[in-house]
């Protein structure tokens, strides 16, 4: 497992400053627009993130979809999933889908390392 966190928002702003965050505090970041774009990602790469950061409201494939689908894997149900949402049911909706943890959107950036790092330790 690689210290990369996968960031799945549908949002191009939020998903770049997420991204950028987490690499001025020296972690690796990909994204992807959607949970269908986030699947294709993990089962194209031999190297999996530490952490996913998950939208809940996305089109074309939503959080709780693709996190069935990442569940279905066994290769990639062993990787844990943050859901990151301004959803108000985020927490009922966080539980039932057996992830880490969830924040509220819009996330304080410290938070969001903190989260990041509890999952994804810096190398150094």
């Amino acid at each position: 497992m690689s210290h990369h966190v996968l960031v799945v928002d549908d949002d191009p702003d939020i998903r770049e400053a997420m991204i950028e965050i987490l690499e001025e505090n020296g972690h690796a970041a990909t994204g992807a627009a959607n949970g269908n774009e986030a699947l294709a990602q993990l089962r194209a790469s031999s190297v999996h993130p530490c952490l996913i950061l998950l939208d809940l409201m996305m089109p074309v494939m939503d959080g709780p979809t693709f996190r069935e689908e990442q569940l279905r894997d066994p290769n990639l149900s062993p990787i844990p999933v943050i859901v990151i949402s301004a959803f108000r049911d985020v927490e009922e909706t966080a539980a039932k889908m057996q992830v880490a943890a969830h924040v509220k959107k819009p996330v304080s950036l410290r938070d969001l390392v903190d989260l990041v790092e509890r999952f994804c330790p810096s190398p150094g």
